[in-house]
């Protein structure tokens, strides 16, 4: 059955490296006849200066189509000062609304070609493999009310962090199997002691572990989280928390493998339909330089593969294109090492198509 990948490559760096994984998506798509057809839109700042939008309906409409879709980046100091809801950020939320991408997935692997380029110390981060589940519709980011208002003659800044029951089993659920596929083993990362939407949360966590018998669950408070990702991160396989913590974490996580330039990500619906994108920005101040690095999306590429087209054969094969090339010593400006040769976007993407 024919596949359709929408491809929205965005701001900033985004159509450089998505121009890159799009190369690998051609050639493993023509090596194992997949049946793929590529289609694109605009979205952010692009769709910005060209609809008035940041997405548009028609991105919304062939979004909703898609098998899935490959993202770039979104963003910069350009659309800063235009209102609100229709800078860049705003259009990428309500792509993550509209299609009930509520399951993030951010897997942190240090590849061992680049132990040395973590600012941690290579025996506390050599082996990590880390998979931070994220909900990504819920919470202090979408709940009302929120906003600006004046009071006692200041202004005064509010937002609301709700979750409901529902919410918090529907990602628990998505964490719980993956943990089963995995060490099983899952952490729950709250603030219980002081927030009550997380004491919610750690009581519908817990109230799952029993249809999960062969997973150990524990639960952390987040500070102490933060603080143990990078005092011994490798006690850690599966954790699962809320949006908010959750984009922290996750961010915290992709340095200890070195560069956020490495981390792609997965954003699932119910039904595995997903939304695949690298983890850092758009990056405006290296962009159209040629220097980002690809491999961040090449990876989420995998992803996709993984989850929405359900070929681990094709994901397992890019993936280890990636740490081929890794294994020859080429390396972007953000994991450059010494002994190693550096290479632009452009020539580090031929270089997995090669290695493919």
């Amino acid at each position: 059955m024919s596949k359709n990948i929408l491809v929205l490559p965005g701001d900033g760096i985004g159509p450089e490296i998505v121009a890159e994984a799009v190369k690998v998506l051609e050639k493993v798509n023509a090596d194992f006849q997949l049946d793929i057809s590529i289609d694109e839109a605009l979205v952010g700042g692009a769709a910005y200066d060209a609809a008035g939008d940041p997405l548009p309906e028609k991105t919304l409409d062939k979004a909703r189509q898609a098998d899935a879709i490959l993202f770039g980046s979104i963003g910069g100091p350009k659309w800063d000062a235009i209102e609100r809801d229709k800078r860049p950020e705003r259009g990428l939320l309500r792509l993550r609304s509209s299609l009930g991408l509520f399951a993030n997935l951010r897997p942190a692997i240090l590849f061992p070609q680049l132990a040395s380029a973590s600012t941690l110390k290579p025996e506390v981060v050599s082996g990590l493999d880390i998979l931070i589940v994220r909900e990504l519709t819920g919470g202090i980011y979408f709940g009302q009310p929120r906003g600006i208002r004046e009071e006692n003659g200041e202004r005064v800044g509010f937002n609301t962090d709700v979750y409901s029951e529902s919410e918090i089993r529907r990602i628990a659920r998505v964490a719980f199997e993956l943990a089963m596929a995995r060490d099983k083993r899952l952490l729950s990362v709250d603030k219980a002691n002081v927030l009550e939407v997380t004491e919610l949360w750690k009581e519908v966590v817990d109230s799952m572990s029993a249809e999960y018998p062969d997973v150990e669950v524990s639960h952390m408070y987040v500070d102490n989280a933060a603080m143990q990702l990078v005092r011994a991160p490798k006690q850690f396989d599966v954790i699962v928390t809320g949006n908010l913590f959750g984009d922290i974490l996750s961010d915290e996580a992709a340095m200890l493998t070195g560069s956020i330039g490495m981390l792609p990500s997965a954003s699932l619906d119910e039904n595995r339909k997903g939304l695949y994108e690298p983890c850092h920005g758009s990056a405006p101040d290296i962009a159209g330089q040629g220097i980002a690095n690809p491999l961040a999306t090449i990876l989420s590429l995998a992803m996709l593969m993984r989850y929405s087209l359900e070929r681990g054969d094709v994901a397992d094969v890019i993936e280890a294109a990636v740490e081929r090339v890794l294994e020859q010593g080429l390396r972007t400006a953000d994991i450059m090492a010494d002994g190693c040769t550096p290479v632009g976007t452009q020539a580090m993407g031929d270089a997995v198509v090669a290695a493919l």
